[in-house]
């Protein structure tokens, strides 16, 4: 593409959905809800972390020291080693994002990944760059779909399974464990699933304390305009949540806690989100007209700028867990 194409595409670059709630009446699925939160920062991400980005924790495991390409590189590694994943086996990413984990498995292991996701802009970038990647709901993928698998992965997508809706319904722990009955379905008999996720840890206020009018600095603000980003995804309470949830199909043989790790991570990606380019000025000039008449889309610029997800685990309104599970 010609630079003179690609300024005009950014230029010509509207952004796409609002964050009102369902609650606030807007009706809202899966596939909205990831075209919002994903496709919308498609550039801006891809302009910032390089075409195949890994957008999920790194693996610090204490050692700040590390840059952020080589803790990202260790969580690799060491997933393929609890999975046992080898040269020829087959790996299914759900929720793949922008494909790093995907890159590193036909790359480096030599091993066959197949991606699912409902980010236009996610799965048009990983076809893009060679991988293999389709818009499908990982919640409900089945054997008919792909097959079986030696493995199976998911770096942060377990977030998306649960709605809001479900929890103010009471339903989340039943979607859990319909999730871990397809994950259960696909996964060949004795071998092992990886999955990270954020949790609510012990500062989690009650949900009717969420308030976008709150003060700017008080967790309810911060939590409200979280959920700005995501507005059809609730989280697990704790990584215990997970496990009893996996418990009729799995057997958790490894936790680890990765919320400080989470904090590093996410001031390393806010380096590079500042770091001068072009063409993210220009995609940020295209939106300039949105920021002065849509107030909702004002949230989304404080999200770029407080960070509202690392507050959360600096004052441990969140937690993050590694958990790997074994299928029964």
């Amino acid at each position: 593409m010609e630079e003179t194409d690609i300024n005009k595409e950014l230029l010509t670059k509207t952004w796409s959905g609002s964050s009102v709630s369902e609650r606030e009446g807007q009706a809202w699925d899966k596939k909205k809800e990831m075209d919002f939160t994903y496709t919308n920062i498609d550039k801006f991400i891809r302009y910032s972390l390089g075409e195949n980005p890994v957008f999920s924790n790194a693996m610090y495991l204490g050692d700040y020291s590390m840059s952020l390409e080589e803790a990202q590189r260790r969580k690799h590694e060491f997933v393929t080693k609890a999975l046992d994943i080898k040269p020829g086996s087959r790996v299914l990413d759900l929720g793949c994002g922008w494909g790093g984990w995907l890159k590193y498995l036909k790359d480096v292991v030599g091993a066959e990944g197949i991606g699912v996701n409902l980010s236009d802009g996610q799965v048009n970038a990983c076809r893009q760059n060679g991988l293999t990647a389709y818009i499908k709901d990982a919640r409900y993928i089945k054997p008919e779909d792909f097959g079986t698998f030696d493995a199976i992965t998911a770096f942060g997508s377990f977030e998306h399974v649960a709605s809001v809706k479900d929890y103010l319904d009471g339903r989340q722990d039943e979607v859990y464990e319909d999730y871990f009955k397809h994950v259960y379905n696909l996964l060949k008999p004795g071998r092992k699933f990886y999955m990270q996720t954020m949790t609510f840890e012990k500062n989690m206020m009650p949900f009717d304390q969420i308030d976008i009018n709150a003060p700017k600095d008080s967790d309810s603000y911060i939590m409200a305009l979280l959920l700005k980003h995501n507005p059809d995804s609730w989280i697990p309470y704790g990584y215990e949540h997970v496990v009893r949830t996996a418990s009729p199909y799995f057997k958790n043989t490894y936790y680890s806690d990765g919320r400080l790790d989470y904090v590093k991570t996410n001031r390393e990606w806010t380096k590079r989100f500042y770091k001068f380019s072009l063409k993210k000025y220009l995609w940020f000039a295209s939106l300039v007209p949105k920021l002065f008449t849509d107030k909702e889309f004002r949230h989304q610029l404080a999200i770029l700028r407080v960070r509202p997800n690392r507050v959360c685990f600096e004052r441990e309104i969140m937690g993050h867990a590694r958990l790997v599970f074994e299928r029964l």
